[in-house]
């Protein structure tokens, strides 16, 4: 891999979805700043994760990525980070079973802290007169709140992104190594899930096969250290070009490039431009990477992105999360996975259900249906079933809380309860038991792959 290009030469590509900072100053005291700081993670963990996803692109694992549509800063506790790893636990438990194959467990935290957007401007009426700001482009860029003052992006952000994400993996590593990723206890939290929730007991076959399993288990004196802790990876978008070039380091073991931001970060559908800064970025650092594709992504668009962004074509270095929507994976996905296995590429394949079908509800919030993302996920394993080829993973964007941000799952939540608790400061997370559901329900597609 050639230098990393300096951020001025990146910017002069015409960057997309970038933050029109006020102050560059600012933004260049912040950037040295942010070189001084030790890494969030370290290159051999990169390495780590690149081998399991190797297993993913050659069907021997599946990757299971979920956490916030994006982070906030007020979010960084002890309760919310261990609620959402609890429930990417337990998803990983059913659908290790049910696969029979490792689950490669990655969150979308500690660092998904930016969003992009479909307007640079948002506008509201306030006490009666229409009001135009900057659209809230995440916590690493301004503030939700809708004020001009909130709003103008601040370049001190992003070192405040920095020390939230290095908050949360010091919580996310105490917690899977210090007892609380046990196999046996999170197989207790699902216990209690399909006893205690009508949703729950549709599933109760299958927790009762694990059971059996776990209990065969102790009978025998088997007792790996796999059972009492995990491997637990991070990831977020590679958007604010500031950032992810700051963190990008030198590794001393291989004189190679790494992205110490996070273990995982991928490139998104509005900046996946063949020549453009993110592609370039990302296609010089040697961190395990993705690209979202959606429904206008045609199968020359993925070849040419694999060769650049993998030119070697390395197993587990490329990921291509696909989110077409519902009603087009059918149609869409088929000629991209065959035309790219064709041309021999090693990628790991992996499905969006969430951001191809997000829709404004009649009361003005933003929400998802749960049968369209069970129904995305289920024509992703058709077309890879009729095809011959492997359903690497999902990427689902949940949180460990009772939310009322999607409609529809067995809880039945409609559109008139999506007041009650509605959070997100972006995009609707699938809550607590639609994701639990939606754990057992790919768990059922997943035999049957």
């Amino acid at each position: 891999m050639s230098a990393i290009p300096d951020l001025e030469s990146l910017h002069a590509r015409g960057a997309a979805q970038q933050p029109s900072y006020p102050d560059r100053a600012a933004v260049d005291a912040a950037v040295t700043k942010l070189r001084t700081m030790p890494p969030l993670v370290f290159a051999g963990e990169c390495d780590d994760l690149t081998d399991k996803i190797a297993a993913v692109t050659r069907g021997e694992a599946f990757l299971l990525q979920g956490g916030d549509c994006a982070e906030t800063f007020a979010g960084v506790t002890a309760d919310n980070v261990r609620n959402k790893l609890r429930v990417l636990l337990q998803m990983a438990v059913v659908l290790t079973y049910a696969g029979s194959v490792p689950v490669v467990k990655v969150g979308r935290l500690a660092g998904q802290y930016a969003k992009p957007r479909s307007s640079d401007n948002e506008t509201r009426t306030v006490d009666g007169q229409s009001v135009t700001l900057p659209a809230y482009r995440g916590d690493a860029v301004n503030g939700f709140e809708f004020t001009p003052e909130s709003r103008v992006p601040d370049p001190q952000r992003l070192v405040d992104v920095y020390n939230a994400s290095a908050a949360t993996l010091n919580l996310v590593r105490a917690f899977v190594t210090g007892g609380y990723a046990d196999l046996r206890q999170v197989h207790t939290w699902n216990t209690d899930f399909v006893r205690s929730s009508p949703i729950g007991q549709r599933y109760e076959s299958m927790a009762a096969d694990i059971e059996r399993a776990l209990t065969f288990m102790k009978a025998i004196g088997a007792d790996p250290d796999e059972f009492h802790r995990v491997d637990f990876h991070s990831s977020h978008e590679a958007l604010v070009l500031e950032y992810e070039h700051a963190m990008t380091r030198i590794d001393s073991r291989t004189d190679a490039p790494y992205d110490v931001s996070g273990h995982f970060v991928w490139i998104g559908e509005r900046t996946r431009q063949l020549d453009g800064a993110h592609v370039e970025l990302l296609s010089k650092i040697r961190n395990p990477i993705g690209v979202k594709l959606g429904p206008t992504t045609s199968a020359d668009d993925a070849i040419a992105l694999a060769a650049k962004l993998n030119p070697d074509n390395i197993p587990g270095r490329l990921t291509f999360i696909t989110r077409f929507g519902a009603g087009k994976i059918r149609e869409g996905l088929p000629d991209l996975v065959e035309k790219v296995t064709a041309a021999g590429l090693q990628v790991a394949w992996v499905c969006d259900p969430m951001h191809g079908n997000t829709f404004e509800a009649s009361s003005g919030y933003k929400t998802r249906k749960f049968e369209d993302v069970i129904d995305e996920l289920q024509g992703f394993f058709d077309v890879h079933r009729a095809l011959g080829t492997w359903p690497g993973g999902i990427h689902i964007e949940l949180t460990g809380d009772d939310v009322t941000e999607c409609v529809g799952g067995g809880e039945e939540l409609a559109e008139i309860d999506l007041g009650n608790r509605y959070e997100s400061v972006c995009d609707p997370r699938l809550n607590r038991v639609q994701s639990l559901e939606t754990a057992f329900l790919v768990a059922e597609m997943l035999r049957k792959a």
